[in-house]
Parts: C-alpha cells; sequence; structure tokens
C-alpha cells in the first residue's frame, strides 16, 4: 500500500488505535520529549501533538514505535514481506523457455514500474514562501544538554557534482537561526562525499530538506543501500508504486510531492565549518561538538495543513529501535547474497545497531566464523560494528538469553576472541579517536579437531521424545 500523504497515513494510524491525539497544550522545548520518551518506553501508541506552544503545526511522533506501525508505515502486514519479496528476485534465474519468461514478467514489468516520475507541480508546493523563518517550524529542542533545536526526520536530497547520482540522507540539521542550520554528516556518508566533491570542483552545493510524506519515504533514507540503488527507487519498491517528484522552487532539485515540508537551500564549500552539538544521540550519551557545514535556507514550500514529523533519540528503547529491526530483517537476503551460510542476525536494540551483531551460520569449514567477522566487517554500514558474535546454526540469535548461555559456555577467551581495527561510528564516544577504533570478534561455534580441538565437543542437554509424549499426556493431572 502506498500513501499519498502523511495525513493519511495518520488516519489509518487512528483506525488502528495506533495513535492518541494530544490537545493540551504543551512546548516543543523538552517537553514533547520527555512526554514521547515516556511513551516510548513502555511501548505507548503515535502521538500527534496538535497544541504546541507558539506554533500552528501539529506534530507527530513515534509513528513508525513498533513493530505493527512500521509494517503499516509500509504498507505490508509484516516487514519480512518485503524482505521475502528481495529474496524471490535475488533468486531469479535467467528464463529458458518461453513460458518461464512469461512467468517472470510480472516481477520484472513490478521492478520497472517503480522508478520515480516528475510531474508539474505537488502539494508540498501549495504554500511557497520566499523569505522563510524556521522558527514558524514546531522543531523540538530534546534534551537539557542540546546545544539547541534540532530537525530530526529531514530527507536530505543531495547530488553528485561529477555523476549527477542522487542521494537521499538523513542527517541532523540544528537550527542556528531563523535561515541556517548544521549540516550533520559523517565522513562516512554518501551526502558528505558529495560535498567533498562538490568543495574539490567549486561552486554552491544545492540542497533540499523534506518532512514527511509518505513513511516510507523516512524509511528509505534510514536504509544501507548501496551507493548504486537510489533510495527512491527503493521507497517505490517497497510501496509498489513510483514515487512523485517536483522540482523544487528556489534550487535545482527534485523532492517529493508528498512532502509535508520542503526547506530549500544550500551549502557554501568555501564557507568555514561550525561548531554544532552537543545532542542527545541513539547511544544514549551525549554526542560531541563537531564542526560541520552551514546550510542556507532559500526558501521553505509546504502543504495548506502540513504536519510536523519527528522523533527524539536517546538511551533505548526509542522509536528509532523499530526502524533499525526492520532494517535488520528487510535486509537480510541481500547479506545472504554475499554469505549463503548466514542463517540469521540480530542487532539488539540496547546494543544501538552498531555496537553488537549475534550472527548464526551453517558451519563448513575451521574458521568459518573467522571469515564471517572481517567479510561483515567490510560490508556497507556493518564495518562500524564493534562486537560481532558468531553461533551455530541451531541457535536462536533472537533470544538472548540462549545466546548468552551457549557464548558463556563456547568461548575460550584465548582461543575464540579476534581484535582487529579499523572505522567505527563516529558517535562511539569510548573509541580513542574520532570514527577509528578496535573491533571484537567472538567464535562462539562448536569446536572440532580440525581446529586444533583434541577433547570431544558435549551435546546440549535434551529429554528423549518419548519421554516427554509421556509427561505432556499426563501433565493435566499433575496438579502443577
Amino acid at each position: 500500500m502506498a500513501y499519498n500523504s502523511l495525513r493519511e497515513f495518520v488516519q489509518v494510524l487512528e483506525r488502528e488505535n495506533e495513535l492518541k491525539r494530544i490537545g493540551h497544550p504543551v512546548k516543543a522545548e523538552l517537553e514533547i520529549a520527555e512526554i514521547s520518551d515516556r511513551v516510548m518506553k513502555r511501548g505507548g501508541p503515535a502521538l500527534l501533538f496538535e497544541n504546541v506552544v507558539g506554533q500552528t503545526i501539529p506534530v507527530l511522533i513515534n509513528a513508525f514505535g513498533s513493530a505493527r506501525r512500521m509494517a503499516l508505515a509500509l504498507g505490508v502486514n509484516d516487514v519480512g514481506d518485503i524482505a521475502g519479496d528481495i529474496e524471490r528476485l535475488t533468486r531469479l534465474k535467467p528464463p529458458g523457455s518461453w513460458r518461464e519468461r512469461f512467468q517472470l514478467l510480472p516481477q520484472l514489468l513490478r521492478l520497472a514500474g517503480v522508478a520515480p516520475k516528475l510531474q508539474r507541480d505537488g502539494a508540498c508546493q501549495e504554500v511557497i514562501d520566499r523569505d522563510p523563518d524556521l522558527s514558524s517550524l514546531p522543531v523540538l529542542t530534546c534534551w537539557p544538554g542540546d546545544a539547541g533545536p534540532f530537525i530530526t526526520l529531514p530527507l536530505v536530497f543531495s547530488r553528485d557534482p561529477a555523476e549527477g547520482r542522487r542521494n537521499v540522507g538523513l542527517y541532523r540539521m540544528q537550527v542556528f537561526d531563523r535561515r541556517t542550520t548544521g549540516m550533520h554528516w559523517h565522513p562516512h556518508k554518501v551526502g558528505a562525499r558529495h560535498y567533498k566533491r562538490q568543495k574539490e570542483g567549486g561552486g554552491r552545493m544545492e540542497l533540499a530538506a523534506c518532512i514527511g510524506g509518505d513513511p516510507a519515504l523516512t524509511y528509505a533514507a534510514t536504509a544501507p543501500l548501496p551507493d548504486q540503488i537510489d533510495e527512491l527507487l527503493f521507497a517505490g519498491f517497497v510501496r509498489k508504486k513510483p514515487v512523485e517528484l517536483v522540482k523544487a522552487v528556489s534550487v535545482d532539485v527534485e523532492v517529493p510531492a508528498s512532502s509535508d515540508i520542503v526547506i530549500e537551500g544550500y551549502i557554501d564549500p568555501a564557507e568555514p565549518l561550525r561548531r554544532e552539538g552537543p545532542f542527545g544521540d541513539h547511544t544514549g550519551f551525549y554526542s560531541l561538538a563537531d564542526d560541520y557545514p552551514v546550510f542556507h535556507v532559500t526558501c521553505v514550500t509546504h502543504k495548506k495543513d502540513p504536519i510536523y514529523l519527528t522523533t527524539i533519540v536517546g538511551r533505548p528503547p526509542m522509536e528509532d529501535a523499530y526502524l533499525g529491526k526492520a532494517t535488520e530483517r528487510i535486509f537480510l537476503p541481500l547479506i545472504r547474497l554475499t554469505f549463503p551460510e548466514i542463517v540469521d542476525i540480530n542487532l539488539p536494540v540496547h546494543g544501538v545497531f552498531h555496537n553488537l551483531a549475534i550472527v548464526s551460520i551453517k558451519k563448513e569449514y575451521p574458521a568459518h566464523a573467522r571469515k564471517i567477522m572481517h567479510g561483515l566487517w567490510g560490508l556497507g554500514q556493518l564495518m562500524f560494528t564493534k562486537v560481532i558474535i558468531v553461533v551455530n546454526h541451531d541457535v536462536n540469535v533472537q533470544d538472548l538469553a540462549e545466546v548468552a548461555w551457549v557464548v558463556g559456555n563456547h568461548i575460550d577467551p584465548k582461543r575464540d576472541i579476534t581484535f582487529v581495527e579499523g572505522p567505527v561510528d563516529v558517535l562511539d564516544h569510548a573509541a580513542p579517536a574520532l570514527g577509528y577504533g578496535s573491533k571484537m570478534g567472538i567464535d562462539a561455534t562448536a569446536k572440532g579437531r580440525e581446529e586444533g580441538f583434541e577433547r570431544g565437543w558435549p551435546d546440549p542437554i535434551v529429554m528423549d521424545e518419548k519421554t516427554k509424549r509421556h509427561i505432556d499426556s499426563i501433565w493435566s493431572k499433575l496438579g502443577l
């Protein structure tokens, strides 16, 4: 299912009893964040704040904050459905007979029919403000130690100045004043790469930051896609319908027509960087202040009745946990393309996704687990993973109690722990240098003689089936 607007998604959430409207007056400074944090921690509903002090635009938060709402946002019954679609595509083989070609055609047409489409106008430009003032937006100040308010869910559209390839990323934007913000893109991000190339070639870098619209667009901006895959093509694949675009008013950028708010502007690479932060981050700690490019706002367009989509990040679990878990499920088939021996993967919420990964594999040869560790450290954003634990295929990696039991029993620390150095997440405050540090792999698979283990490896304790069936048959008579 594709949503034509964020407001349509709100209506679905309300119909499914997944939304609470808040009419009591609250401030965008700290108060919405405190309310939302309490609701997120207890697994509560999406919140629509309709009476934000000093503002006219309502605020939607926690819209993705449960597995069910995440599925609703992507128009499916379960996010695993999208993973299944991807897995079927990865298994497609060149058709042999004409009959096989006709059977393959619907899937190929579906893939071919989801490319974004440019149109003349869109609802995102119903109101055009060429003298913009960012204070008219209900931008949240989330935590008392934050440097100020920042836009948390902007879909930032940039373009490679050499190749013209589009990127849509989600980067924090601290509001400095009525017409400027920071652009917090880490050096590993595609937007930062575009900025570097623009700086080498000279001239302004035109950008647009979009808020709201079909929630599939917001998810696509968070997805760890390979560089050659357009986020809007992926969003079209997810929503089973092309994303409709319009030309921005003041910059040469195409933006989704369904956006609620579009902030247009530019970065001048010749301009000095500006100190941004600190801010409370998804690690649960404050990220340190650092220098980032300045984004100058030239125009703001929006719908006549926009909704300001936002979130807060902090000590998990928070709303972003469900965005991360959706990625874990959706992208597992793509990871298996490179590593078919992987059975499952768990990026635990409290491991804030880049601190811990637990992987089960069908082990086939000595040191197979180490091959997987090093392979994952070289695969896209998994390169930031600080700790990778590898277990055998029969371990349920989603059960942390089972994982702790197996790891504690299966490892000899000297033999089974591997340390490497390399890039780590910029937000890893424990790293000795910004973006650079050490990583650890734990091989918790069963060991055999081919790996130098001369003793016998024991079987787990399991009751025999005959006894279990008998006890099942008399259980109701035991009074237990």
